[in-house]
């Protein structure tokens, strides 16, 4: 099996490009309606989707692809969109580049409830009301894409972060309890990159609080509060990510796997993988394959 393709350039026709939008169903006619296989990406990735029909499988979590979605694919993501027709809407791309150059910082990304790396990543399904604005933004955009106006990548970069923090304020239902202090967000951007530094070497939570010089518990609350689950079901997550990307897109063997993984027994590894996927390594491999 081979490694999971990657795309590196936001925009292949403009290697500098940090941005680019287009239409979905030019994407699909231009592919011929045919399928692209699972890949994954370096930068941002927003579906705004009118009208679809299909699936769109995340990190081998699979969702409906229908009328009014919008959909968040994190770099490093693997997902592949498998529409049943042409679909309709906007697929944007950007890279922390262009978010740097246009004003918006890096911590306004990650504050959001929007992009997860690993996980569940449903589709936001707005009302009608709330869609047709984010469909306006997403308009403004591509005209903006297309035009000679000046300083328009400063004008997509703004409508950009109110098309995010309008899809932020639908989606946040976990906001930060009155006792977790404004400091939040900040510990939550810490915890995350600790783990996506030592999540193969280290899996408990009272490891991250120490690294945090933060108490087991408050870590606890803020990333519940922030992000809707615990400290430790945020770990095992991205531990079990890894593992599927692992089992399906290398000939990795379990063992080997486990160890990377930082398991000292294979059987453990395989015993944690059953409890969080019903499935053992095998069989998940042999699902995925057929699938």
């Amino acid at each position: 099996m081979e490694s999971v393709k990657t795309y590196q350039k936001v925009n292949k026709a403009e290697e500098s490009s940090n941005f680019s939008i287009s239409k979905m169903e030019d994407i699909y006619t231009k592919r011929n309606g045919e399928v692209d296989e699972p890949h994954r990406h370096n930068y941002y990735t927003v579906l705004i989707v009118n009208q679809g029909k299909g699936q769109h499988n995340i990190d081998f979590n699979t969702y409906e692809l229908a009328n009014d979605q919008v959909f968040f694919v994190a770099p490093g993501q693997v997902h592949q969109v498998m529409e049943a027709e042409k679909s309709f809407g906007y697929a944007m791309t950007f890279s922390n580049q262009f978010l740097i150059e246009n004003s918006i910082r890096l911590s306004f990304i990650d504050s959001l409830n929007l992009f997860n790396n690993y996980g569940q990543s449903p589709p936001l399904t707005p009302t009608k009301e709330k869609f047709d604005t984010i469909a306006h933004y997403s308009n403004q955009i591509f005209k903006l894409f297309r035009s000679d106006a000046n300083m328009k990548l400063l004008s997509i970069g703004a409508y950009l972060k109110l098309l995010l923090i309008e899809c932020n304020n639908i989606c946040s239902i976990n906001p930060i309890e009155s006792d977790v202090d404004t400091t939040g967000d900040n510990l939550i951007r810490k915890f995350k990159k600790a783990v996506e530094a030592h999540y193969k070497e280290e899996h408990s939570s009272s490891f991250y609080a120490n690294a945090l010089h933060i108490t087991p518990d408050h870590l606890n609350r803020t990333v519940k509060a922030k992000i809707g689950k615990t400290a430790k079901d945020y770990i095992q997550a991205r531990i079990i990510t890894e593992a599927k990307r692992l089992l399906f897109f290398t000939d990795a063997t379990n063992k080997e796997i486990a160890y990377a993984l930082g398991f000292n027994e294979p059987g453990n590894f395989s015993a944690f993988f059953k409890k969080h996927t019903q499935l053992s390594p095998s069989s998940f491999k042999k699902k995925e394959q057929k699938s």
